[in-house]
């Protein structure tokens, strides 16, 4: 079944409504990992909660990041997602196993940890992120996300993330939805749709059935004029390049650079997200030192004429 995301309404616009079906993306994702079952799980729910969140940006250049890291043995995921929902994504420790939970399901609270906080990161363009975070509920990461979304961004939500992992290890069935009252929602359509939820199927099961995202959210709205406003294909996608693995480089320092040029061994840097390997030779790294005492020589001018000129301001005034 193709991947898809809808962004929809319901009841005059009462309830906004992200939902989609992210089995291929997943499988993308997890694949480049090499993650074991438990490990495919916490990601793939990561990475299709970053899908259905990007497609709440308003253009291209916005980027939102969710990071969550309860001290377990996951060691952290991180997650990128774009308007146009495509993602990205790593899990600290992909080759995790833990027994079953006490439902018989993969232990992703177990694995990521509750001792940490849920980060959401939004960057729009500004001078500074926005940054909202809030301490971990379960684990569970669809549970978080709720909670954060209730008292972060003060928006009552519901959100549900689902991965079903095949004997192969290949991704069976993912997708996931985000529901939200609107301000102003009758408060007995929030307690209404509570209780349908809790009714339906898991999302997995749903896809897994065969149903289209469409068809699942119409068996969840069924009677609330529920309204498709748009789609996209979301994808696994990784934007690095050499280019922005020398600007990461040239980040760390001059000394810790000099450092690595005076070791003289070939650098090999690995991208998080896609774990594509850039090699550096001495040669490499000592075209990266001359740029970089280039510019510390530039910033030193630069604060030498800012002095400068202060001082003949001073000057005049007297």
């Amino acid at each position: 079944m193709k991947d898809k995301i809808i962004r929809a309404t319901a009841k005059d616009g009462m309830v906004r409504i992200l939902g989609g079906i992210t089995t291929n993306m997943v499988n993308d994702g997890t694949s480049v990992h090499e993650c074991t079952p438990l490990a495919s799980a916490a990601l793939g729910r990561m990475l299709t909660a970053a899908a259905l969140m990007g497609r709440t940006l308003k253009s291209d250049d916005e980027v939102v990041t969710i990071k969550i890291n309860g001290g377990g043995i996951a060691k952290g995921v991180t997650v990128t997602g774009y308007q146009n929902a495509s993602v990205k994504g790593f899990i600290g420790n992909p080759y995790i196993e833990l027994p079953l939970n006490a439902k018989g399901k993969l232990d992703v609270g177990g694995a990521i940890g509750k001792d940490g906080l849920l980060y959401v990161i939004k960057d729009l363009g500004l001078k500074e992120p926005y940054v909202g975070q809030v301490p971990i509920q379960t684990g569970e990461i669809a549970e978080d996300l709720t909670y954060y979304f209730t008292v972060s961004e003060q928006t009552p939500s519901a959100v549900s993330l689902g991965v079903l992992v095949d004997k192969d290890y290949s991704i069976k069935a993912a997708g996931g939805f985000v529901i939200q009252m609107m301000p102003g929602a009758d408060p007995l359509l929030a307690d209404l749709l509570m209780y349908r939820l809790e009714e339906v199927p898991s999302i997995t099961t749903m896809i897994s059935e065969g149903k289209t995202i469409e068809e699942i959210l119409e068996f969840i709205f069924d009677g609330m004029d529920l309204k498709i406003l748009e789609e996209e294909t979301p994808k696994y996608k990784c934007d690095c390049s050499r280019e922005k693995v020398e600007r990461a480089l040239l980040s760390i320092g001059y000394k810790d650079l000099k450092e690595l040029y005076d070791e003289g061994k070939e650098e090999e840097l690995k991208c998080h997200f896609c774990n594509k390997a850039y090699k550096f030779t001495k040669e490499d790294i000592g075209k990266l030192l001359e740029e970089k005492e280039k510019s510390i020589a530039d910033e030193v001018s630069e604060e030498m004429k800012k002095a400068e000129e202060k001082e003949k301001e001073e000057k005049n005034k007297k």
